[in-house]
């Protein structure tokens, strides 16, 4: 997708876990992997999508009215019949409560730059910065190539957070002289695995990865995300320790297991998957942690 105009769910300014510091963190559509867990599935398809809020819906019908589809309904537990809807966001715009509200938009770099240079005094006293996630930032190669120059001719810090899965040659090229820091999500050691939970075997991340710590080791942080009964499995973990620390990876993020994007879901007309319902305990955090002894465990 290096052409296309990328759109932007979501520019979240005072962010504390996407990197050092304070940080504005900017959301991208559009990711290669399809992980069951998602914690942010309105990431996952590059178009414009409509969310329905029912909390911040007044009932005022104006939806139906506007819909030139018909799929805006007073009597549907989600508002729009998604089968039928060709999400304009025609009936969003007209939502007076925003409880429906269009995900996604196109920003101009220079728009995007005047948001987060409003910050900078906070990152300048917090070591902090801007982050580009997602989604999967490295799907807008072009885009965010020129982002992240204008962000770095500024003086920020910048970090992108990747589902590993791009081309290296572009990003090496386009990407990665602009990166201050790279947080590389590692899911499942297994690619027949990886490719059941995410919809990808994981044999271009793996090479990927190998790339960056070969260039640059000390900038590039794995980040495990520990899911219940799927990446928590020793034999997973064990396989992943061994294959990092064989790479010469330094550092190592562990992220706890996330229910926050299940009911995201539901607001989007996806439908709900199959999934833990209880967080992980310290107990089983530590446990899981042992398993990367030999590496620094960072947690931003």
């Amino acid at each position: 997708m290096k052409n296309q105009r990328p759109l932007i769910f979501d520019v979240k300014r005072h962010a504390l876990h996407d990197g050092p510091g304070i940080r504005t963190t900017i959301f991208f559509k559009g990711c290669p992997l399809r992980c069951v867990w998602c914690h942010n599935p309105e990431s996952i398809a590059p178009g414009i999508e409509v969310g329905f809020y029912p909390s911040d819906c007044i009932q005022c019908g104006d939806c139906v009215e506007a819909c030139p589809t018909g799929a805006a309904q007073m009597d549907l537990p989600g508002r729009i019949d998604r089968a039928i809807c060709k999400r304009c966001g025609t009936c969003a715009e007209v939502c007076p409560g925003r409880g429906l509200r269009q995900v996604g938009r196109f920003y101009e770099i220079d728009e995007l730059l005047d948001i987060v240079l409003r910050d900078e005094v906070y990152y300048q006293t917090s070591d902090g910065g801007v982050t580009l996630s997602g989604g999967e930032p490295a799907l807008y190669i072009d885009y965010a190539s020129q982002l992240l120059q204008g962000l770095k001719s500024n003086g920020i810090h910048t970090a992108i957070e990747t589902c590993g899965f791009f081309e290296w040659s572009q990003f090496k090229t386009k990407i990665l002289g602009w990166l201050d820091l790279v947080l590389f999500d590692v899911k499942l050691a297994d690619a027949e695995l990886h490719l059941k939970y995410t919809g990808k075997r994981n044999d271009v991340i793996l090479e990927n990865l190998a790339r960056l710590v070969q260039e640059r080791a000390d900038d590039v942080i794995p980040r495990i995300p520990l899911i219940p009964g799927i990446t928590t499995r020793p034999s997973n973990l064990q396989k992943l320790s061994g294959i990092l620390r064989e790479m010469g990876v330094r550092h190592c993020w562990l992220l706890p297991y996330n229910l926050l994007g299940f009911p995201k879901r539901k607001t989007i007309g996806k439908p709900m998957v199959n999934m833990p319902a209880q967080m992980l305990t310290k107990e089983e955090l530590t446990g899981l942690e042992s398993f990367f002894s030999w590496a620094e465990l960072v947690e931003m």
